[in-house]
């Protein structure tokens, strides 16, 4: 598969925008900076960040064994996703697969961009439909998104049935990986290099703990990163970003802690979620949260709600009818949680 062909034609040559800090890139030096039209007087941040995040890609790099060039950096994963569809979709030709239950924004991105979707809903176990999906592709399909942990199903899907998918779909692939720390399966970054059209998506607002940083990250062939910082705004990731997400990048051990604490909990929450009389199913999971069918969802999320908890009621998803997803909280909150659902009646 030669991915340049699967590129808008407008993106095969665009020329991306040559900031300040990308022509004189060492920022640290004892320089006079008068090239950025910046405020001269020193608060911390009135200079422009780093345009490629070239410290934080570094950390990431060793982190996750991949090459910076391999790297691209985002305003949360949603900006990511975005790049994503506006490089490989022309507006009112093109299509992209989606599978529901899943992440509500790659419907929302595809409607943003003029792309028309195409949904196969996952199977009675939340699985993907191989044969269904590969008979609905067409020549102008250029996206499949698996969220893998899926949002809001919690399960990781068969890593056979992802595998074919991207040997046989005809467009790019892209493997969501939000929750991929909590999970027993491995992540698909280990297969990067094997696939020209795998892309993987990852970020550290859930196991890092800084969703409000805002940082995405895709993972993907040296071209297609090449191909996303051309499109890319010149300054997509602000600088007290950068400074946070190195802090956090180098405390891994307290990561895999909390990780740990999270997946414990996780494992009592289950079990005392299976005492509630009106919860009638408990869904597998591989992420931080779990997704639970109950009598009334509508009821159960308003009775929640009275008591000063907040869940995701998730009813009106595909497959998911009277269905609360309930994240795992720290020990306390989710002992308020049982608390509460056993005084419900």
């Amino acid at each position: 598969m030669k991915i340049e062909n699967l590129l808008r034609e407008n993106i095969k040559t665009i020329k991306a925008y040559s900031s300040a800090r990308d022509e004189y890139k060492d920022a640290s030096s004892d320089m006079v900076f008068i090239d950025a039209n910046e405020n001269p007087f020193k608060t911390n941040v009135n200079r422009y960040p780093d345009p490629q995040q070239t410290d934080v890609k570094q950390r990431l790099a060793e982190v996750k064994g991949v090459s910076t060039t391999q790297i691209l950096l985002g305003n949360g994963s949603d900006e990511v996703l975005d790049l994503i569809v506006r490089a490989f979709c022309e507006p009112n030709n093109d299509n992209v697969i989606t599978l529901p239950p899943t992440y509500g924004m790659y419907k929302v991105l595809a409607v943003l961009n003029a792309v028309d979707i195409i949904s196969v809903e996952l199977d009675n176990d939340f699985e993907p439909k191989v044969d269904e999906i590969l008979a609905v592709q067409n020549g102008n399909s250029k996206l499949l998104f698996l969220c893998s942990p899926n949002n809001p199903t919690a399960n990781s899907f068969n890593s056979k049935k992802i595998e074919q998918l991207i040997r046989k779909f005809n467009g790019i692939v892209v493997v969501d990986e939000a929750y991929i720390d909590f999970s027993s399966q491995e992540s698909w970054l280990g297969r990067l290099n094997e696939f020209s059209n795998l892309v993987v998506t990852q970020t550290l607002s859930k196991a890092y703990g800084l969703a409000g940083i805002r940082l995405g990250i895709c993972y993907a062939s040296e071209f297609i990163i090449s191909v996303l910082n051309k499109i890319k705004p010149p300054y997509n990731v602000n600088q007290l970003t950068q400074y946070k997400a190195l802090e956090r990048l180098s405390e891994i051990n307290e990561v895999e802690d909390q990780i740990a604490l999270i997946l414990k909990e996780r494992d009592l929450l289950i079990t005392e979620l299976n005492s509630i009389s009106f919860i009638k199913t408990i869904y597998p999971s591989d992420a931080n949260f779990v997704l639970a069918k109950v009598d009334d969802a509508d009821l159960r999320y308003k009775q929640l709600i009275d008591n000063g908890i907040v869940v995701r009621n998730r009813t009106k998803q595909p497959l998911c009818k009277n269905c609360l997803r309930f994240t795992i909280g720290t020990q306390e909150e989710n002992k308020k949680l049982i608390r509460t659902l056993n005084q419900l009646s």
